[in-house]
């Protein structure tokens, strides 16, 4: 099972972009999936998590009414839809996947990531 995530660059402060994560595993639509990112020298922060169904979502504070996560089962798909960012907001972006279908906090909850995807918002 693999998890990949793809949609990062380079963008204004302010701007937008939207993450994904495809995952090639048969336990995605019974899975919670969410978002992390780590910043050089800093823990890795969640910042958004998905139910197996899709009806329940959980955001850190830092981003809530600003990111977006959703889910295409069809698709086997994540998606992460960011607005308004900052620069201090500039991180490798990573997926991950849970074994259970309610999404967790804690990266230690998370038993399959992606690689990573930079993003970063310049000033």
């Amino acid at each position: 099972v693999q998890l990949q995530a793809s949609g990062g660059g380079l963008v204004q402060a302010g701007g937008s972009l939207r993450l994904s994560c495809v995952t090639s595993g048969r336990t995605f639509t019974t899975s919670a999936v969410a978002w992390f990112r780590q910043a050089p020298g800093k823990d890795r922060e969640f910042l958004a998590g998905i139910h197996a169904n899709g009806g329940i979502t959980h955001y850190s504070d830092s981003v809530k009414g600003r990111f977006g996560i959703s889910r295409d089962d069809a698709k086997n798909t994540v998606y992460l839809q960011m607005n308004r960012l900052k620069p201090e907001e500039t991180a490798v972006y990573y997926c991950a996947q849970r074994s259970g279908p309610y999404p967790t906090t804690g990266p230690l909850d998370y038993i399959l990531w992606g690689r990573g995807t930079q993003v970063t918002v310049s000033s």
